[in-house]
C-alpha cells in the first residue's frame, strides 16, 4: 500500500517538524493519555495497582530493546522503510490493546506497541543527524519537541474525559487512532533522510558490538545520554506514581489530573521555547546550564515539601506539589533538545545506533526506576504517602542538575566532537 505514496525530495522544513511532532509526541501519547484512566483497571482485569503499572514499564522495556534493534537496521536500510514497518506494529497491536480481554493479553499488546513506538523515536532523532549540522538540529528538534509540548497538553485533558465517560479500553482506543493518523502522514509526506553512501552495510553481531562500543566510549555521547536519561528518570517517577498520589492519595478528579498533566506539558512547552531562544546566544552547553538550575530548583521545592509534610504530619493540598512539577517540566523541555542533538552529534554515519543506545540505556534505568519505585510505594511506611513520588522528582531533578553542570559542560562541546 505504502508504494502508492511518492513524498518528494528534499523535505520541507514544515514536513520534518510535523513529522518529528507526532514520531516524539507518539511516547507520551503512549504513555500519558491513558494514565487518568490508569486506577480503573486493576478493578476491571482482577490484578492490583501495582501489578497495571506495568502496562506502562512493559512499554518502556519494550521501547529500550527495540530500539537496539531498529537503531542499526535504518542505519543499514533507511530510516522510511524502518518508520512504516515499526509504526504498523504499533497500530495494529493498539488494536489488540483495546480489545484484550485479560491482563496477560494487554501486557503483550501492550509490549509490541513499545517495539513500534521504538522505530518512531529512533528514526526521528536519526532523521535529524541526516539532515542538519549538530546545533541546527538542536533548534529543530526543539520545533518538534514543541510540537510534542502540544500532543501532550491536549492529550492527558482528552485522556481524562475520556476515561471519566466512556472508560479506559476508549483511551486505549484514541492511542490507537491518533497512531494511525501518524502513519498515513508519514506515508504520504516523509521522504527518506539517510543518503546512500552513508548506510552500514555489515550485518554481523560482532560489527554491531564494536559500532556500539565505539559510540559509548565518545564522551560527548555518555554526558548528553547521562543528561537526558537522569531527566528522563524523574520524569518516570512522575508517570507511574502520580496518577494514584493524586487521584487515591489526595483524591482529585480523572478530569483535574487531566488538566494537572496537560499543566506540566504546558511548562515542557515553555522549555522548549526558551530552548529555541537559548541556543542561539549559549549553545548546547549554555543552554543545558540554564535547563539545569531548573531541574535543582524543582529538586529543591520537591524535598523542602517531603520534609514540611512528614514534619506536619498532615495531608497536602494538591496545589503544592504544582510548583515542584511545573519547575521539572521547564528544566525537561531545556534538556531533551540539548540532549537528543548532543547524543549523535559526533555520529553522522551512526547516528540510529547512537540514538538506539542512548534510547536502551535510558529505558533501562526507567525500568529499573519502576521496579524500585514498585517496591518503594507497596513499602508499610511509603504507603498511601506522597513520598515516592517527590522524593522520587526530587533526587532526579538533583542528579540532572549535576550532570548538566558537570560531565556537559566538560565534554557536551559539539565543536570538539570528532565525527565517525
Amino acid at each position: 500500500m505504502f508504494r502508492l505514496f511518492r513524498p518528494a525530495t528534499p523535505p520541507s522544513a514544515l514536513t520534518v517538524v510535523l513529522a518529528l511532532s507526532f514520531l516524539l509526541g507518539l511516547q507520551p501519547v503512549a504513555t500519558d493519555l491513558y494514565l487518568p484512566a490508569l486506577p480503573q483497571m486493576p478493578a476491571a482485569l482482577g490484578v492490583n495497582a501495582t501489578t497495571v503499572q506495568w502496562t506502562l514499564s512493559i512499554v518502556v522495556m519494550a521501547f529500550g530493546l527495540g530500539q537496539m534493534m531498529w537503531g542499526p537496521i535504518s542505519d543499514r536500510i533507511g530510516r522510511r522503510p524502518a518508520l512504516l514497518t515499526g509504526l504498523s506494529l504499533f497500530v495494529l497491536a493498539s488494536a489488540f490493546t483495546v480489545w484484550a480481554p485479560t491482563f496477560d493479553v494487554l501486557l503483550v499488546a501492550r509490549a509490541a506497541q513499545g517495539l513500534g513506538l521504538a522505530a518512531a523515536v529512533v528514526c526521528g532523532r536519526a532523521m535529524i543527524r541526516d539532515l542538519y549540522h549538530p546545533q541546527e538540529g538542536a533548534r529543530v528538534l526543539s520545533k518538534g519537541l514543541s510540537g510534542l509540548g502540544v500532543i501532550a497538553l491536549v492529550g492527558p485533558i482528552l485522556g481524562g474525559q475520556v476515561a471519566a465517560h466512556l472508560g479506559w479500553r476508549a483511551t486505549l482506543g484514541v492511542v490507537g487512532l491518533f497512531s494511525l493518523c501518524g502513519l498515513l502522514y508519514i506515508a504520504w509526506a516523509l521522504p527518506e533522510s539517510l543518503a546512500h553512501e552513508r548506510r552500514q552495510v555489515s550485518q554481523s553481531g560482532a560489527w554491531h558490538l564494536r559500532q556500539w562500543g565505539s559510540v559509548f566510549a565518545h564522551p560527548m555521547f555518555r554526558a548528553y545520554t547521562a543528561l537526558t536519561s537522569s531527566t528522563y528518570g524523574g520524569l518516570y517517577v512522575f508517570l507511574a506514581a502520580s496518577s494514584f498520589v493524586f487521584i487515591d492519595i489526595l483524591q482529585g478528579s480523572r478530569q483535574a489530573y487531566g488538566l494537572l498533566l496537560a499543566s506540566m506539558s504546558l511548562s515542557y512547552l515553555l522549555g522548549t521555547v526558551l530552548c529555541r531562544r537559548w541556543l542561539v546566544r549559549r549553545g548546547l552547553p549554555g543552554t543545558v546550564r540554564m535547563g539545569a538550575a531548573f531541574s535543582m530548583a524543582s529538586g529543591l521545592w520537591c524535598v523542602g515539601l517531603t520534609l514540611t509534610v512528614w514534619l506536619s504530619g498532615t495531608t497536602p493540598p494538591i496545589w503544592s506539589l504544582l510548583p515542584g512539577v511545573w519547575l521539572y517540566a521547564v528544566g525537561h523541555g531545556l534538556h531533551q533538545p540539548c540532549s537528543q542533538a548532543g547524543i549523535v552529534a559526533p555520529f553522522p554515519s551512526q547516528a540510529g545506533a547512537a540514538s538506539a543506545l542512548s534510547g536502551f540505556l535510558m529505558s533501562a534505568l526507567a525500568v529499573l526506576i519502576g521496579a524500585l519505585l514498585g517496591w518503594w510505594m507497596r513499602a508499610p511506611q511509603w504507603a498511601g504517602t506522597i513520598y515516592p513520588l517527590t522524593l522520587g522528582m526530587g533526587l532526579g531533578g538533583f542528579i540532572t542538575a549535576w550532570i548538566g553542570l558537570s560531565l556537559v559542560q566538560r565534554d557536551g562541546h559539539p565543536a570538539t566532537a570528532s565525527a565517525s
